[in-house]
C-alpha cells in the first residue's frame, strides 16, 4: 500500500508538472515589443472626455516623433462626463488591442471612468495582445489589468504632457527613447524623511486611489505580492484622511508587509495642516517608518506642474536610496 500510494503520487506529480510550467509562464510578464518609425499609435479615451484641441497637440507631437497617430471612433464622444458609455470606450480599446497594425496605445487623458471599462475587456485581450498601453491618474486601472495579465505598460503623460516643452521636454525625450528600446535610469534628490535601503523588485503602481479600488479583483496587480514588488503611488484631490484608509487597506490585506521598496511620488491638491500633520508625507512617514523597507519621498512622478517620469509597469527594477538620493534603475524581465 506504502508502494502503491508512493507510484501514484509520483504519478500525479508528473501529471502535474506541466500544468505548472503554464501556470509559471502565464505569470511572466512581458515587454513588449520597441516601436519603430512609422509605426502606428492609437489614441483612445478610456476615462472623461478631452479637450479636442488636447488631442491635436497629442497626434502633432507623435508625428514629430515619427509615428503615425490614429483616433479611436469615440475619443471625443462625451457621455454623463465619460468618453462615450462603458461598451463605447471598451469597443475603442479592444480595437486598439487587437488591431495588428497597432503597435501601441496612449489614453488622451484620465479623468474617471476606466474601471467601468475593465469590466467589458477580459484579461485574456491584455495577454493576447501585448502592446505599450501608456498613460497615468485614472490609467491606472488599465496598468493594473496589464500587469495583471502579464504584460509590461508605461505610466507616464498623455496628450496634453506629451506637447509640452521646457522642463517637460527631458521627460518627454525619455519617453521617446524609452518607446524605442532604451531602458532608463533615474535619479532624485534626497529627502529628510527618505528610508535608506536597496531592493530589486518588479515595479507597480500609479495613482493610489484609483489601484486600491481594484482590490481582490482579477485586475488588481497587487496580487502579484508574493513575487516582490516595489511599490510607487501618486494621487492628486485626496485627503491625508483618506490616504491614511488607503494606506490601512494594505496593511490589513497584508502587501506592505510584503512589499521589498516604496516609492512615495507627488501628492496634490489636499488640505493641510490635518488631525496634527503638517502634510501627506509626514503622515505617510508616522506609518512607513516602521517597515524595514527603502522608502523614498518626492519622486518625480505623478500629477504635478513639473515633471512626471516614465515609469514601466511589471518591469524588474533596482532601487537605491542613500544620503545621495534615490537612484531607480529598470533592469527588464
Amino acid at each position: 500500500m506504502k508502494r502503491w500510494g508512493y507510484c501514484n503520487i509520483l504519478m500525479l506529480s508528473l501529471l502535474l508538472i506541466p500544468l505548472v510550467q503554464d501556470v509559471a509562464a502565464q505569470q511572466r510578464l512581458v515587454m513588449p515589443v520597441a516601436l519603430k518609425a512609422g509605426d502606428t499609435i492609437a489614441i483612445v479615451s478610456p476615462s472623461s472626455t478631452p479637450d479636442s484641441m488636447t488631442v491635436v497637440k497629442g497626434c502633432q507631437t507623435l508625428r514629430e516623433w515619427g509615428y503615425v497617430p490614429v483616433v479611436g471612433p469615440h475619443v471625443l464622444s462625451n457621455w454623463h462626463g465619460f468618453a462615450g458609455t462603458a461598451d463605447e470606450r471598451a469597443a475603442d480599446m479592444l480595437w486598439a488591442l487587437r488591431d495588428s497594425t497597432v503597435k501601441a496605445i496612449l489614453c488622451s487623458r484620465g479623468g474617471d471612468g476606466a474601471v467601468q471599462v475593465l469590466q467589458c475587456i477580459p484579461l485574456e485581450e491584455f495577454r493576447h495582445h501585448p502592446k505599450w498601453v501608456m498613460g497615468f491618474s485614472d490609467a491606472t486601472a488599465l496598468h493594473s489589468a496589464e500587469v495583471s495579465a502579464g504584460i509590461m505598460s508605461i505610466h507616464c503623460s498623455m496628450c496634453d504632457g506629451i506637447s509640452l516643452r521646457g522642463e517637460r521636454a527631458s521627460v518627454n525625450a525619455i519617453l521617446r527613447r524609452l518607446l524605442q528600446g532604451e531602458l532608463p535610469c533615474y535619479q532624485a534628490v534626497a529627502h529628510p524623511l527618505n528610508q535608506q535601503g536597496e531592493a530589486e523588485g518588479i515595479l507597480v503602481g500609479g495613482n493610489f486611489s484609483v489601484l486600491c479600488g481594484l482590490a481582490g479583483s482579477d485586475y488588481d496587480f497587487l496580487n502579484r505580492a508574493d513575487e516582490g514588488l516595489i511599490l510607487f503611488i501618486e494621487d492628486t484631490g485626496e485627503g491625508m484622511s483618506k490616504v491614511d484608509r488607503m494606506l490601512h487597506q494594505l496593511e490589513i490585506r497584508g502587501i506592505l508587509s510584503r512589499l521589498k521598496g516604496i516609492i512615495v511620488g507627488h501628492f496634490s491638491k489636499y488640505k493641510h495642516p490635518e488631525n496634527g500633520f503638517d502634510d501627506m508625507y509626514d503622515m505617510l512617514h508616522e506609518y512607513l517608518q516602521h517597515y524595514d523597507i527603502p522608502v523614498c519621498y518626492d519622486f518625480p512622478v505623478g500629477h504635478h506642474s513639473g515633471l512626471n517620469y516614465p515609469m514601466i509597469e511589471g518591469c524588474k527594477v533596482r532601487l537605491k536610496i542613500d544620503n545621495q538620493g534615490t537612484s531607480l534603475q529598470f533592469v527588464g524581465e
